[in-house]
Parts: C-alpha cells; structure tokens; sequence
C-alpha cells in the first residue's frame, strides 16, 4: 500500500511524495530468483512510460544460484538493464551477444517482437541491480527489434555522484535513443550528503531507493521503496539520511496518456494484441530464436480466464 509522505519544495510549489513499498515474486520459471517489484503497484501503474520496475540482490549467488531466465519474449517495450555488481550475459534473437556490467547500460527495443536469454556469469558473485521497461507509445509498438550499449560517466552534483543512462540530467545527455521523453539516473551520495538536481517540471519522477535512507525532500524512503513526484518540480532534493554512501535509482518522463495491456513479458493496447503475441511465441513465429542458450526456452502461461484489465497513469 502506498502513502503520502511530507512535502517538499519544488519550483516554488510544493508537492506530496506517495512512498511505495515493494512486493516480493519469483521471477524466471522453475529456476527462479526473487525480485522486489515496484512497478506497476496498484496505485501506480506507470512513471512516464516506465512501466515495469524490478529490484534484485545484492545476492550471494553460490546460495542463491544466481540469475538464469531462459529465452523469452518481449513486444511493444524496451528493457533497460542496469546492475550494481555482478555480470550477466545477454543473448537475443538478433544475434547479440553481450554482457551487462556494473555502470554500463543495456536497452533492448522489443517493438513488435524480440527475445532472449540473461544469465548471470561465472565471474558472479554478488548479483545486485535492476531490470527496468518502458513501455512504447502506439505509433512505435511495431517498430523493429534492436538492442542498445552504453556507458555512462559520472558528474558530481553536491554530494552525490550521478550516472545518467537515459535522458538528461545535471548537464549530461544520454545518446540512447527512446521513444518518449524519459529520464534514468543512478545516484550515489556520500555520507549524510545532500543533492539538488534541476529536473523537467514536466516531468513525473520515482526515486527507488537501493541501499541506506534516503530523503526525498522531506519525505523518507527506506531500501527498496519508490516515492513518487508528479508533474510540476523543477528540482529535486535528495539527501542521504545515513551514515554510509546511499544509492538510488532515478527515474523520470513526461506523464504517458495512453491505456496499455500488460501481461506476462507483453505489453500491448488490447487483449488480442496480448493472446496474438502469446500464441506467436508458442507457435514458433514472429521472435525468431535466441542462440547459444544451454536449455529450453520459457513456456507463455496460460492466460488468465478474466478479462486482461488496461494500466493507465493515476490521474
């Protein structure tokens, strides 16, 4: 359940800050791992056209097993893959064959249809990040498949050292290409450090916190919760409330104003363009194969006998 947090001041105004904790679910099939899901949430579907937000580790993954997620499928999104420690391999049914790293980002553009495999590598101890998606407005959910690399450097800005992988931010734009105006920064404060970052009043923004307390404004987030801010702040404040570096991932986009349908890996504007995708896939059509994956590839499940109910922004 979500809450509304203290204000705190933004461009002259002052705006609330919901906290949204995060839920627990296996991810991956039978080999699955546990993620804390902080997109979509029940009050909060979407933060600009990020629609999907998944937090993981840090795990010891000689207990744990690490990551293995066997070949999938993918439409009308793009997956953002940022990790804190660890390595995981990247394989797609357009031939790629990358790896993601700590600081580097990964953007795969499903558009009509793509998939692939992540496996967390043998150099892997500690496996520690996010997996992130950003759902495609109608006019690009066809769009051809692709995939994206690219490593961001670091700017200082008070306290904090800020990453910016997506979008722009603190005199840094990113070079990736996205379908929407979108931003994504990781953010890393010293001790007890506090940041003010000029941000898009336009913009809507989620901060999720990966590791100490961190304020934002004057609202506090524990680990692994999300605090939304919507459109109408041109700074954002936030300060670590602990004594050892904090981290946070934020992100960013101009509110998106179209219903999608989302439903397993798809994301889509109806319930037919959600079962014409799974029965692509089961088929053996539209997402061609991923190759050098040691296993067979993740089974659609089956779809539920309900209605597949449309995600909008909160209004």
């Amino acid at each position: 359940m979500s809450g509304i947090g203290d204000r705190h001041e933004g461009g002259g105004r002052a705006a609330e800050v919901e906290v949204h904790p995060p839920r627990d679910v296996p991810l991956g099939g039978p080999r699955a791992m546990t993620v804390r899901r902080t997109l979509p949430q029940r009050g909060r579907s979407l933060i600009g056209a990020w629609c999907f937000a998944d937090h993981y580790g840090p795990d010891n993954v000689a207990e744990t097993g690490g990551m293995d997620v066997a070949p999938h499928p993918h439409t009308g999104l793009q997956t953002v893959s940022w990790l804190f420690s660890g390595e995981i391999e990247h394989r797609d049914s357009l031939g790629t064959h990358a790896y993601v790293r700590p600081g580097e980002l990964n953007l795969m553009t499903g558009g009509r249809g793509i998939s692939h495999s992540e496996v967390s590598t043998g150099r892997t101890t500690v496996l520690h990040g996010v997996q992130l998606w950003v759902a495609l407005p109608g006019e690009h959910v066809g769009t051809a498949a692709d995939f994206q690399h690219h490593v961001p450097g670091s700017v200082r800005v008070g306290g904090a050292a800020v990453s910016v992988f997506l979008g722009a931010l603190a005199g840094v734009t990113s070079p990736v290409r996205t379908f929407t105006s979108l931003l994504g920064a990781e953010i890393v404060l010293d001790p007890g450090a506090t940041a003010g970052l000029a941000v898009d009043p336009a913009f809507e923004h989620g901060l999720l916190v990966d590791q100490g307390d961190v304020r934002l404004g004057g609202t506090l987030l524990r680990p692994a919760e999300l605090g939304y801010v919507a459109p109408g702040s041109d700074r954002l404040v936030v300060t670590n409330a602990s004594d050892a570096p904090a981290r946070a991932v934020l992100l960013g986009g101009t509110p998106f104003e179209e219903e999608i349908v989302m439903w397993w890996n798809f994301v889509g504007r109806s319930q037919r363009d959600i079962e014409e995708a799974r029965q692509d896939w089961m088929t053996g059509t539209r997402f061609g194969e991923v190759h050098g994956y040691d296993g067979d590839r993740l089974p659609a499940p089956e779809l539920p006998t309900v209605g597949l109910k449309p995600r909008g922004r909160a209004r």
